[in-house]
């Protein structure tokens, strides 16, 4: 069985997320924003064993040495920055494609 675990960093990030997207009026209700997030949490936490791993590019080794993506919707596409070993996973990073980091991965 898989076990998962996020850096402090990451679920800080996680939280001023959640604020971020309510504040700046993406989401209407906190609450929205919160589910939002947890969508993605979620799909972390089933599917990291099961997606399809990329290897990062050097460029971004500081950020994980592995990555899947989570594409929520038509727009917005989260990479998810992971380190692995056999069945546990450390979650150390997590970009949108609106970060200008990302622009030199891809999905395919």
């Amino acid at each position: 069985m898989e076990k998962v675990i996020f850096t402090r960093f990451t679920l800080e990030y996680f939280d001023n997320l959640v604020f971020t997207l309510f504040s700046q009026n993406y989401f209407s209700f906190k609450g929205n924003a919160q589910n939002y997030v947890d969508r993605i949490v979620d799909f972390v936490i089933t599917e990291i064993d099961n997606f399809p791993h990329k290897i990062t590019p050097d460029s971004l080794r500081s950020l994980g040495s592995y990555y899947i993506f989570y594409k929520p919707n038509k727009r917005t596409t989260w990479y998810i920055f992971f380190e692995k070993k056999q069945h546990q996973y450390l979650v150390t990073s997590i970009l949108n494609n609106y970060s200008k980091e990302i622009t030199n991965l891809s999905e395919g």
